[in-house]
């Protein structure tokens, strides 16, 4: 047979999530069908998932979610076998899929390739389904290999930990991270407490993070990523106003030298940009509002370079390694919830939508597991 069915859970509009049974086709030559055990749920998810919609992108058809995922591999196509997969390899998926053959593509910079197709993205047409499946085909070149001291749980994990090492990385080259530097994280969501973690591997003399929400603050100090936290008091509504008190509650009067917002929210980067030393840089991570009012001549007088930073390039090796040493300290804690099976999903989407439980336990990453617990030889 050429083809086989598996379950996918596919949304046909906001909140309605439907288990269907949908074909495979067996891998083309340079790809893996790939078994997925673990998918965590992004913002990105929620958005589509509540509004059928994230932001100005809006879903024409139906579409499976899920991209922060790993599995194993269940079948190779043919060209993939020849450069040494095998079933049963365990991988972490890498979901973007550029050209290749574009300048951006060329020069590296295949994020931001003009036509990549990123699976459970609406953007492109058709949509790219993504990992809410029994099973999937993926490229094989987009595949990494984990090795087994990283967990599934930790795999899902190293896609937006991609998003935080390309940003972190854009910062070093532009000189604002170094060794001794003072950091400023704005936004204490899984990606603002990798951004905070991986920053604190470079030597960083502080590193502070803030938020709306104290248990998601206290939770990144808790677990070593922050030094310092910060949650704005009620009556503090500008940009300057929050940044002049967390200057000076921080005792950090003259500024930090790099700030990365990952709200994308008007007020939070306005607050990035006076929170920011003269000569210092504001790392936009954050996808929110698209057009901000945002007082550029207080960056450009004090030359605060704006950085931004979309997903994420060349980062998935340095991801693995990183796991594997045991550097990144307690980063399985960001999944503080686990749904088991498709059954799940529904519940799972539900749980991700609040801040905590109804134990009062506070919610980060919910991670959706699926698959089974032993390899079958095809």
């Amino acid at each position: 047979m050429d083809r086989s069915t598996v379950k996918a859970a596919v949304l046909l509009g906001a909140k309605s999530l439907e288990i269907q049974s949908v074909e495979l086709s067996l891998p083309l030559p340079g790809e893996l069908q790939i078994e997925i055990r673990s998918t965590t749920l992004c913002g990105s998810d929620l958005h589509y998932y509540n509004h059928y919609r994230n932001g100005d992108i809006i879903v024409k058809s139906p579409l499976a979610l899920g991209h922060e995922s790993s599995g194993i591999v269940k079948l190779v196509g043919s060209e993939a076998a020849a450069e040494g997969w095998k079933v049963g390899d365990r991988v972490a998926l890498e979901v973007g899929i550029p050209c290749g053959n574009c300048a951006r593509c060329l020069e590296g910079r295949y994020n931001i390739c003009p036509t990549i197709r990123f699976r459970s993205s609406a953007k492109s047409n058709p949509h790219y389904w993504g990992t809410l499946q029994e099973r999937i085909n993926h490229p094989a070149k987009w595949c990494h290999r984990l090795p087994d001291s990283i967990s599934y749980s930790q795999a899902a994990l190293l896609e937006p930990l991609s998003v935080a090492l390309h940003a972190t990385r854009r910062t070093e080259r532009n000189g604002s991270l170094y060794p001794g530097a003072n950091v400023l994280v704005i936004g204490a969501g899984a990606v603002g407490l990798l951004v905070a973690a991986v920053t604190n591997l470079t030597g960083t003399s502080k590193v502070c993070i803030t938020d709306i929400i104290l248990e998601r603050v206290d939770f990144a100090i808790a677990n070593g990523w922050a030094t310092k936290g910060y949650v704005a008091p009620p009556g503090l509504t500008t940009g300057l106003e929050i940044a002049t008190d967390l200057k000076a509650k921080l005792n950090m009067l003259n500024g930090y030298d790099v700030v990365y917002d990952c709200t994308g929210m008007e007020v939070c980067v306005q607050t990035g940009i006076y929170a920011a030393r003269s000569g210092g840089a504001l790392m936009l991570i954050g996808m929110g509002s698209p057009v901000m009012t945002l007082p550029i001549s207080a960056a450009a007088l004090r030359e605060v370079d704006i950085l931004g930073g979309f997903r994420y390039a060349n980062t998935y090796q340095l991801g693995v390694e990183l796991l594997a040493s045991g550097k990144l300290q307690n980063v399985e804690k960001l999944v503080t919830h686990s749904f088991r099976g498709m059954e799940g999903i529904q519940t799972a989407f539900r749980t991700a939508a609040q801040r905590m439980d109804e134990n009062g336990q506070l919610i980060v990453k919910v991670e959706i597991e699926t698959g089974s617990d032993s390899v079958e030889v095809e």
